[in-house]
């Protein structure tokens, strides 16, 4: 009777501490989302925005448990949809190509900047056998004197640089940088009439081993996908990036280029309703490196955005388990082992 009564005690506490496992266990597999609706993700429909959405919608879906859907547009009517709540998150927002709306919605309180995502880049490049063909070419203004090597078949006394698509604002960075490092009389700065003619014109000199300097940005494929150098400018120079980037200016000076903060941004009332999900949204920051790295891969590989999305969460969990709790980090881990 005396080694039952001992016995019995002993099962009572294992029977609540399997208790407490199977509660944990519970936990962790079944959440309840904030919303009792689909959560809205503003698609926009570039390269690294595609990936980030996939990524937060699988953490989201198989995390917090919640629906998510997305819906497609162009820049700006994702803004607009943004601030009226048609959609609940704008994952990458380059505030620097559009600072009046963002400042207006931002003043009216509509919309709210939770994080930082990633910092954007853009320079010259040059393929990396063209830089071993000419080993004193590091920088833009060792360009000078090198201007046969990319010759312009339109104007074959010149170099050509690739610039950006033909009216894009980076149109003028690339022409008064021209001045700026006193390469005007030897080049001259070409513009494709679209962002897939640019993206051709690389890969088709760079298929062919032509030696080739262009104008790009990241986080990108393009510059993910192939062995490039980027051509190294002056530390910034605040007053004469201003002018840099103005059409009007007179006497542009050398400079860099600034990296671009590239933020997320949420509908302020979805931001009341789902604080778990803005906080979770408000962690998200990726390294440009390995975004590039990742969307390299997918271009490389020649993956689909759902398995380029799921190749960086099984690559990179020590960077995406940060902006999660543990249970939600289990619950995610949970599904990308099985899948």
């Amino acid at each position: 009777m005396t080694q039952y009564l001992r016995i019995k005690p002993i099962l009572a506490a294992v029977s609540v501490a399997i208790g407490t496992v199977m509660s944990v266990n519970a936990h962790a597999q079944s959440p309840t989302c904030e919303l009792d609706r689909p959560m809205k993700f503003g698609g926009m429909n570039w390269e690294s925005n595609q990936i980030l959405v996939n990524v937060e919608r699988y953490i989201v879906e198989h995390g917090y448990g919640c629906q998510t859907q997305v819906e497609q547009g162009d820049t700006l009517p994702m803004f607009a949809a943004l601030q009226r709540g048609d959609v609940d998150i704008n994952s990458e927002i380059w505030i620097t190509q559009m600072q009046e709306p963002w400042d207006e919605a931002i003043a009216a309180g509509k919309i709210k900047a939770v994080g930082t995502v990633f910092t954007g880049t853009d320079g010259w490049y040059v393929p990396r056998y063209t830089a071993d063909k000419f080993p004193r070419l590091r920088s833009a203004t060792d360009l000078k004197g090198l201007h046969e090597a990319f010759i312009d078949n339109e104007d074959p006394g010149k170099g050509r640089i690739y610039g950006c698509a033909a009216g894009w604002t980076c149109g003028t960075i690339n022409a008064n940088l021209l001045k700026a490092f006193n390469l005007q009389d030897e080049y001259l700065v070409y513009s494709p009439g679209n962002a897939a003619a640019q993206r051709a014109a690389i890969t088709s000199a760079y298929k062919r081993k032509k030696d080739i300097v262009f104008y790009y940005w990241t986080p990108t494929s393009l510059i993910g996908s192939l062995d490039l150098v980027k051509l190294k400018m002056p530390p910034v120079d605040e007053k004469a990036l201003a002018c840099i980037t103005d059409p009007k200016c007179e006497n542009p000076q050398p400079t860099g280029l600034a990296e671009y903060p590239v933020v997320t941004a949420v509908n302020s009332q979805f931001a009341q309703r789902a604080p778990q999900l803005t906080a979770f949204l408000a962690k998200v920051n990726v390294p440009e490196e390995k975004l590039t790295a990742t969307l390299g891969h997918m271009e490389n590989e020649g993956l689909e955005l759902e398995e380029a999305s799921l190749y960086f969460l099984k690559t990179y969990p020590d960077i995406w388990t940060k902006w999660v709790p543990a249970d939600v980090a289990q619950r995610v881990q949970g599904k990308l082992s099985s899948s």
